[in-house]
């Protein structure tokens, strides 16, 4: 009988649980409270139901191996975010490079030349072209767009998603936006972004 079977439990209150006695029990709950946003997560980076399909089993398996590792420094679902992530960007990466030889992404803009986009600017463009231009800007400029804009993450949450500084963060968003902006202008040059 499990004593917490009237109480909902918090991530990390299932986490202790899980590393002080090993049951599945509590690691099938973590499970399924996120099997299914990992399973979305992979579809919209992946684009293949199939490959997603094996990629939320792969990510729940380096989650349980690396579930030790877990600090709490972050929430459990950053964590969780961002092992599904990283998973995705290196598929995506061996994919491209089974592709093409030379797929190396373009150079950043330096500082003074990315021009400052809001926000509005981003969420007014139509979804159908949304889908387009994600698709032409490279992975990592790409995720950063997903977990602010589609994912609603904090700049925080993003951060120690991807173990970056959050002023670093806000100047790939930064970039990663004027980077969208140019895109989105050079495949739509008669709408207004």
């Amino acid at each position: 009988m499990n004593p917490s079977k009237n109480k909902v439990l918090s991530d990390d209150e299932l986490v202790s649980l899980y590393l002080e006695t090993q049951r599945g029990y509590y690691f099938d709950l973590l499970y399924n409270r996120y099997a299914g946003k990992v399973y979305g997560k992979c579809v919209s980076l992946l684009k293949n139901e199939s490959d997603a399909t094996d990629a939320t089993q792969e990510i729940f398996v380096k989650i349980l191996l690396k579930m030790s590792t877990f600090t709490g420094k972050s929430k459990f679902s950053t964590w969780i975010y961002s092992v599904t992530y990283n998973y995705c960007i290196d598929t995506i990466r061996k994919q491209k490079k089974g592709r093409h030889i030379s797929s190396k992404p373009p150079e950043d803009i330096p500082d003074h030349e990315v021009e400052e986009v809001s926000d509005a600017e981003i969420l007014e463009i139509q979804i159908n072209q949304l889908k387009v231009v994600l698709d032409q800007i490279n992975e990592n400029d790409k995720i950063i767009l997903l977990m602010k804009y589609q994912d609603g993450m904090s700049i925080q949450d993003i951060a120690a998603a991807l173990s970056l500084s959050e002023s670093a963060v806000k100047m790939r968003l930064k970039r990663a936006k004027h980077k969208f902006k140019l895109a989105h202008h050079e495949t739509y040059k008669n709408a207004v972004l």
